[in-house]
Formats: C-alpha cells, sequence, structure tokens
C-alpha cells in the first residue's frame, strides 16, 4: 500500500489562506475609507465616467472660490457706496437755509463739507487684502491724493485752492465779471464782454420797459448790449439784464427807474434830461454787476473750478496774468495735482474687472474714482470746502447763500448725470449674478457628489456581513490547514 504526500495539497490551502487574508484587507479598507478602490483602474468601466465628474467638481470649487473672494470686495465696496452717497445727502441738507459765518471765515456747511471731503478720500481708497477697490485695473496703488496735496498742493504741483483763486481772478477781471460798461454817447449805456473767453458774465440778453429806451443787441463778438434814452423814463419802469455764468446757471438784473434824490438798491434816480438819467442808470448798473460779481459769480466760479481741477486732464487758466486770461490750458502731473491715481484706461469702469463665476457666465465690477458720480460728489463738496468768507466783508454772507445754492443743487443730482446710486445698483446686479451662480453650484455639486459616492463608495452594512463572512472561511480554512499539517505517517498509522 502506497501513501501520497500532503505538500501540495498543504500548498493549495495556504494560497487559499493567503487570497482570503488579501481580501479581507481590502474589504477592512473598504469598511475604513468608504471607498470602492484607491484608484480610478480599481473601479473598471466607472473610471472614466468618475475622472470627468471629479474634473466638474473641483472646477465647482474653483468658481466657489472665486464667487467667495468677489463676493467680499462687492461687499465692500457697497458699504463706500452707501456712505458716499450719505455724505453727499448730509451736505446737501446743511447747505438748505441761511449760511452763518463763524470767526474762522467759514459757514457751518463749510467745516462739515472738508470733514467729510476726507472720509470720501479716504472710502474711495478702500481695499480688500492688498487690492484697492476704487483704482481700476491698478490694483496695487491708491485710488486718489491725500486731502492736503488735493487741496493745498504739493511743491510745485498746483491744489485745489490755487485753481479757484486763478479762476476766480479770471472770472472777475476787474472786478466786474469780465464786462466793460461803458457811455458810447451821452444818452446811451452799452454793457460787452472784453474778450471771447470761457470767463466771467456772457451777455444772455436784456428787457426794457423804459419810455422812449431804444436796445441793441446782444451782438457781436464779443458780445455787447445797449440802451439809448431818447426820453426820461417814468417812475417805477424797469430795465433787465440777464447773463449766464461759467457754472452753467444763470443770474439777471433788474434795475428799476425812481424819481427819490436818494435811490435805493437796484434802482436809478431819473435826471433832469435823458443824458443824467443814463448816467445815473449806467452808475447804478455798475454798482449791481460788481456785486454780482462779488457774489453769485464767485460762487460760480468756485463751482466751475471744481470741474476744472476734478476733470481730466485738470484744466488751469492761462497765466499769469489772470485777470485778462483769455483760455484755458491741460495741466500736467508736473505742474498740478492729478487727485485720481488709479488706472484711467478707455473702457468702462466695470470692464475693469472680470471674474468668471461658471462655465459661460462672468460677472464685471470693476470701479474708477473719477467715474462721473463718484467725482460729481467729490468736486461739488471739496467746492464747498475751499472757499473762505472774511467776516468783514458786507458781500459775505450773500456769496455764502448763492454758493450754497448751487452745491445743494448740484448734490440734488442734476437729470443726464450719474448718480452714486447708479453704480449701487450696477454692483448690486453682480452680487445677485454672484449669488445665483453659488446657489447653482451647491445644488450642481451635491447632485455630482452624490453620483460620486454610488460609484465609489460601498454600502457599510454588505462590507461588513462580507468581512464577517470571510472571517468565518478563513477561520475554518485555518483549522483545516492546520490538521493537515499535523498529520504525519506515524499519526496515520
Amino acid at each position: 500500500m502506497s501513501i501520497t504526500g500532503i505538500g501540495s495539497r498543504s500548498s493549495l490551502s495556504v494560497q487559499a489562506l493567503v487570497a482570503m487574508r488579501g481580501q479581507l484587507d481590502e474589504l477592512q479598507r473598504q469598511l475604513g475609507s468608504g471607498k470602492k478602490a484607491d484608484t480610478y483602474a480599481g473601479l473598471g468601466v466607472d473610471r472614466g465616467f468618475t475622472v470627468g465628474l471629479r474634473s466638474q467638481v473641483s472646477a465647482l470649487e474653483a468658481y466657489g472660490d472665486t464667487i467667495t473672494h468677489v463676493d467680499l470686495r462687492l461687499r465692500l465696496a457697497q458699504s463706500a457706496l452707501g456712505r458716499i452717497g450719505e455724505i453727499a445727502d448730509g451736505v446737501r441738507s446743511a447747505t438748505v437755509g441761511g449760511p452763518n459765518i463763524a470767526s474762522n471765515g467759514s459757514t457751518i456747511a463749510q467745516s462739515m463739507a472738508y470733514s467729510e471731503l476726507g472720509e470720501l478720500l479716504g472710502l474711495l481708497n478702500t481695499q480688500a487684502g492688498d487690492r484697492y477697490l476704487f483704482s481700476g485695473r491698478a490694483t496695487d496703488q491708491a485710488a486718489v491724493e491725500s486731502l492736503d496735496h488735493i487741496m493745498n498742493g504739493d511743491g510745485a504741483r498746483a491744489g485745489f485752492k490755487q485753481i479757484v483763486a486763478e479762476r476766480k481772478q479770471a472770472d472777475l477781471g476787474s472786478g466786474l465779471g469780465r464786462l466793460l460798461i461803458t457811455a458810447p454817447t451821452a444818452t446811451s449805456v452799452q454793457v460787452a464782454e472784453d474778450a471771447v473767453s470761457p470767463f466771467g458774465f456772457k451777455l444772455a440778453g436784456m428787457s426794457v420797459a423804459l419810455t422812449g429806451a431804444t436796445l441793441t443787441g446782444p451782438a457781436g463778438s464779443p458780445a455787447a448790449v445797449s440802451v439809448d434814452l431818447a426820453s426820461n423814463p417814468s417812475d417805477g419802469e424797469t430795465i433787465q439784464f440777464q447773463f449766464n455764468l461759467p457754472d452753467g446757471t444763470s443770474e439777471s438784473i433788474t434795475l428799476a427807474a425812481t424819481s427819490s434824490a436818494t435811490p435805493g438798491p437796484n434802482q436809478f434816480a431819473i435826471g433832469a434830461t435823458p443824458a443824467a438819467t443814463a448816467a445815473n442808470l449806467q452808475a447804478a448798473l455798475t454798482t449791481a454787476v460788481g456785486k454780482l460779481a462779488d457774489t453769485s459769480l464767485t460762487a460760480a466760479s468756485a463751482v466751475a473750478a471744481g470741474n476744472d481741477f476734478f476733470g481730466n486732464p485738470p484744466q488751469r487758466v492761462v497765466g499769469p496774468p489772470f485777470t485778462t486770461a483769455t483760455a484755458l490750458v491741460a495741466g500736467t502731473s508736473a505742474d498740478t495735482v492729478i487727485w485720481y491715481t488709479g488706472e484711467d484706461g478707455p473702457e468702462p469702469a466695470r470692464e475693469t474687472a472680470i471674474a468668471r463665476i461658471d462655465t459661460d457666465v462672468s460677472v464685471s465690477y470693476g470701479l474708477r474714482a473719477n467715474e462721473e458720480g463718484l467725482r460729481w460728489v467729490v468736486q461739488n463738496v471739496a467746492s464747498l470746502a475751499v472757499v473762505t468768507y472774511p467776516p468783514t466783508d458786507p458781500n459775505a454772507t450773500a456769496r455764502a447763500g448763492a454758493l450754497n445754492e448751487r452745491i445743494g443743487a448740484n448734490l440734488n443730482v442734476p437729470p443726464g448725470t450719474q448718480k452714486v446710486e447708479t453704480i449701487e445698483t450696477e454692483i448690486a446686479s453682480a452680487q445677485a449674478a454672484l449669488r445665483t451662480a453659488a446657489e447653482r453650484h451647491r445644488q450642481t455639486k451635491s447632485t455630482l457628489t452624490d453620483l460620486l459616492g454610488q460609484i465609489e463608495g460601498v454600502p457599510t452594512e454588505e462590507v461588513a456581513a462580507q468581512i464577517l463572512a470571510l472571517q468565518t472561511r478563513l477561520q475554518a480554512s485555518m483549522q483545516t490547514t492546520s490538521l493537515l499539517y499535523k498529520l504525519s505517517l506515524v499519526n496515520f498509522l
């Protein structure tokens, strides 16, 4: 009788044990990680689909990061814009009512405007991290100059105060707003512009309700208008002169004839002859024009200087001398403080910052401090803050009132001028797009993640049952193998 060896059978048993041990390790890994495989290759035919889904999820996460960063910038920008709007409203409200000039030569509205101007400039230099929000594409540099440099200049570079002073000289001329008031004949009075220029009063018209008076003009270049008195007017009859001012506003002077020996303001005495009456009219008109120049024209000049200085490029009066100037010239960075220091390219401000928040969706959210709506607030608040009034000046109160009236109207934002609210609305539209995209990404990512879980994941209950069954089989196999290893010829016999 022969006895077959057990070596080959033992070897097969060991291999089976090793295989079951490997299966047990893999099942334990799946139970611990919740994943079907460590590599895409382990997913079989689903590996390509899984790679695509993972790529989509990664793209959504990248868009999510972009949305988070852009949303922070927009929330900071909206906060700054909201405060700028509040400042404009506050200064506008302060201009209402009669101006009270303090001992320092400023009204309450002006003192407020100077303080608020500093805050405005600070808001326009708002940063999100290391990014300046109102500098256009130049996100690494401040959007505007400092308050001190803008108002007082910087060395050889002129500031706003100097621009206002030069413009005032050019607009007032000798004190009559660049008008010449003469008597071409003994019975006539002529009012003429002294030159063709953008400065001073511009003749808009004249209306006469004087008996025997003849009106001529306005005509010519420079324009002139005259009235000839063929006879004396009657008591109470009037003559009116209309003027356009450099800030786009208009004013008029109405003079009434009076038989009183002591004419009041805006009156002229009826003389013994038409020639004497014409001389009285000329004197009264000269006084009235001088006062209007020292009040309304001076205020209009400050507003016009604001438009000059805060323009791009800033405009300077050609001079000296400035009292006879006839033109403006562009200032340069060498001789004039350039208030806006950010990027100023040809594209719209919003297009200076674009973020892709979805495959085919982008939002434009760039800002520039020199956008019309923002510049309009800055230049008008600065124009109110820059003028001072000597307390002893008899025309100071009227001049302050004229400036308050103009700044109040401008801060109410005339039709056709961009408003801060318009910019806020555009930014709000970008924020709405961000929120919509973020919600869409959240839902899409949730769906993709669930699908990936179904493909890559394993049911823990099933894996646990498989581990339990495999452990039972493994234990039985090991016991069997152990018995086989104990079998020998001695034991068999």
